[in-house]
């Protein structure tokens, strides 16, 4: 994922912080109605050990003049299409909620390229093999509203100015329609470590779904629980990066993503 000019890779990827070269990098992939820079703390507190790169959908902040992708699988070529990995440097991918669905979708592109991730964090999220019906994007403006407030992810304030919600409620509708109307197309497994993270009191995933991660790869696979709901990972922050930084460690010496370990 070297730096280069291209206009897809100026529009889909975002670094905060310089890093040192050849640090591992890490792209960090958003959660329905995210945005790149709800991974600024992360790049802050890695950097400059871990190169962080966040995604950037269509629709949101800088890029707001453009029409939101409502497929899972769209959003994973737009950002297969930016990366540029000629240099060799192993490329590690952390997706939260509909994140996780989007880096899946990704790393299999990546695979099918013969690029494989070094490691796929999965988190917030169930394996794409357990199916729900869910309809919230089928939905008027309110229960929309209220399914965001439900989840926390996104601020109180922001949700009460109308200007605001006039600009992110067609993106979150966009999200949640990916989201709901995503079905799994079975296919290899993937040869990537997986390691999921999850909340204990997510409503939308459980443990034992989140276990489920591990259908998809026969690499290693780790599960590791936290305290908090779907957003568990902004008050557990220090806890996550902790594990991200060990598992990237270990990768990079050789000694593989860990022991399936459940914490």
């Amino acid at each position: 994922m070297a730096d280069r000019s291209g206009a897809e890779h100026q529009l889909w990827l975002r670094s905060f912080h310089q890093a040192t070269p050849g640090a591992p990098r890490l792209l960090c992939l958003p959660h329905a109605g995210g945005s790149a820079s709800f991974y600024f703390p992360v790049s802050k507190a890695l950097s400059p050990a871990v190169d962080v790169r966040a995604v950037q959908y269509p629709g949101r902040q800088d890029r707001h003049l453009e029409a939101p992708l409502d497929s899972v699988q769209d959003l994973a070529r737009g950002v297969f299409r930016a990366l540029d990995e000629r240099d060799g440097t192993p490329l590690a991918l952390f997706g939260h909620s509909m994140g996780a669905m989007v880096g899946f979708e990704l790393a299999r592109l990546l695979e099918d390229a013969g690029r494989p991730p070094a490691v796929f964090f999965v988190s917030g999220r169930r394996g794409p093999s357990v199916e729900r019906s869910e309809d919230v994007h089928q939905g008027d403006d309110a229960r929309l509203i209220e399914e965001v407030t439900r989840l926390g992810g996104t601020d109180g304030a922001v949700l009460r100015d109308e200007e605001m919600l006039s600009m992110i409620l067609p993106v979150l509708r966009a999200d949640y329609r990916a989201v709901e109307t995503y079905r799994h197309t079975p296919g290899p497994r993937l040869s990537c470590p997986f390691v999921a993270l999850t909340g204990d009191a997510d409503p939308r995933v459980t443990p034992e779904e989140a276990r489920t991660w591990s259908q998809e790869t026969d690499g290693p696979f780790e599960l590791h629980v936290y305290p908090g709901a779907h957003f568990y990972l902004v008050a557990q922050q220090q806890a996550v990066l902790a594990r991200i930084e060990a598992t990237l460690r270990r990768l990079a010496s050789g000694t593989g993503a860990g022991t399936g370990a459940v914490v």
